[in-house]
Formats: C-alpha cells, structure tokens, sequence
C-alpha cells in the first residue's frame, strides 16, 4: 500500500504552491487561488485548499527527507537568504530544522 494524496487546507493556495515548488520541486498541475493540485517524483498528490483561517495542532508538519545534511543545509541557506526566519538545522531524531510555510502549516526538513 501507497499513500497516494494528502490535502492541506492553507490560507494562500498561491503564496503555498510556489513555496512547494521552489524549496522541494513539487509540480503544479493546475488550479487556482482556491485549490490547486501538486505532485512530486513518486506520484504522492498533495493539493492545497484555501480556508480563511488555519488551525493545525502544535506537533502537525510535513516533511522533505534530503539525501544529505549538505542538502538540508543549502535549502536552510536559501530560506534565510529568502528571508524566513528559522533555526538552523540541528541533530535530533535527524540532520533537521522546521519552517512555517506560507499558508500556515509547519514544514520539516530533514536528512
């Protein structure tokens, strides 16, 4: 068995689509300011939907798993060069760090 989509209910379909697709290179397949519809590499769907307010538990994230710390390292340089403001990554459970995307939900990156 294969986890085949999973929905987000974000505040910007937008503003959260192109974060998705410039930090992970999810592809945009279509949609609009209200629901659009994202794939990555291994056919998992993830399509976001616009709500006015987002309210996801403490704990609630997603992750990207990186190939390497060096990986996870450049996508955190680039994020703060980008003007996210994060802690850097750190040795935990993984090489990790978290960032709240635009939309509202938390994102971990991790190798």
């Amino acid at each position: 068995m294969k986890l085949n989509h999973v929905n987000l209910t974000v505040t910007d379909v937008p503003a959260a689509a192109q974060f998705l697709e410039k930090y992970f290179g999810l592809r945009n397949r279509g949609g609009n300011k209200g629901f659009t519809v994202l794939f990555d590499d291994d056919g998992l769907v993830l399509t976001l939907m616009k709500a006015g307010e987002v309210n996801y538990p403490k704990t609630f994230h997603i992750g990207f798993g990186q190939e390497s710390d060096e990986r996870v390292n450049e996508i955190y340089q680039r994020m703060r060069d980008d003007g996210f403001e994060i802690d850097p990554p750190q040795r935990s459970h993984a090489w990790t760090f978290y960032v709240r995307a635009p939309g509202g939900f938390v994102v971990e990156v991790m190798s």
